[in-house]
């Protein structure tokens, strides 16, 4: 149950369409609906600004499709993350509008009428190898924000990349860094610009790496402020959070 669907519901009582007891019966939805294999939180929107979000990796396509349809139902945006492209045919088959990005394996589908945050989000890649984990943080931020943009392979092995995106790092309101290997890139960007920088460790480089904590750890002791770290290939984590930052801006400036 949606907020319109919430307003509907306490006219229908207030003008005698429904009794009390079918309007409590209806309400009984509202916090979550217990779907037998997921309790779906209906409320989040409310709390948060956004629905749910659907982690599909280890959810059958099955599974994905009934949460995605009453998601539609109640009037919310759908993103689901970590989805092969089986439980996204599933999908769009009750969902022509569904799309999928191969890079950041995941199934969306948008509503027109959700509310997106005024911001620009830029998000950096320090490599091309790191484009599926930052598609994944781009695609989440999309949903909430009215400006997402990228620019990709501006890695500090060679930092005149990263400098001719001057005009873009000065004009953005938050920064997504997303860098495997030595993890530096996070670092570089926070020593440039006065916004908020979201460092995503990637599980990119060879075996000294380990996996992406490398990364990490150099992200995590960075001198550079205005710094945050996500954990390793979290580019949903890194998207919620820099929408979550637009959000922030735009209630304070209302």
């Amino acid at each position: 149950m949606n907020l319109k669907d919430l307003e509907a519901l306490l006219g229908a009582v207030r003008d005698g369409e429904l009794d009390v007891a079918g309007g409590m019966e209806k309400l009984r939805r509202l916090p979550f609906e217990d779907m037998g294999f997921v309790k779906l939180d209906h409320h989040r929107h409310l709390r948060q600004g956004f629905p749910e979000v659907v982690f599909g990796e280890g959810k059958s396509p099955e599974q994905i499709l009934a949460i995605a349809t009453r998601l539609r139902e109640s009037g919310c945006p759908v993103l689901v993350t970590r989805a092969g492209r089986e439980k996204y045919d599933l999908v769009a088959g009750r969902f022509p509008d569904a799309v999928y990005s191969e890079a950041a394996r995941a199934v969306i589908i948008e509503e027109p009428d959700f509310h997106r945050a005024p911001g620009t989000v830029l998000v950096l890649t320090a490599g091309t190898s790191d484009i599926p984990v930052a598609e994944e943080a781009a695609l989440t931020a999309e949903l909430m924000v009215e400006t997402v943009e990228r620019a990709h392979d501006v890695g500090v092995a060679g930092l005149h990349r990263l400098l001719s995106q001057e005009q873009r790092l000065a004009r953005a309101d938050v920064i997504i860094a997303v860098a495997g290997m030595e993890g530096a890139l996070p670092s570089v960007v926070a020593g440039l610009v006065s916004v908020p920088v979201i460092g995503v460790p990637t599980s990119i480089g060879y075996g000294a790496s380990f996996g992406g904590v490398a990364a990490l750890l150099g992200m995590l002791n960075s001198c550079a402020s205005g710094l945050t770290v996500v954990n390793i290939d979290n580019g949903f984590g890194a998207g919620y959070m820099a929408a979550s930052i637009c959000r922030l801006v735009e209630k304070r400036s209302t």
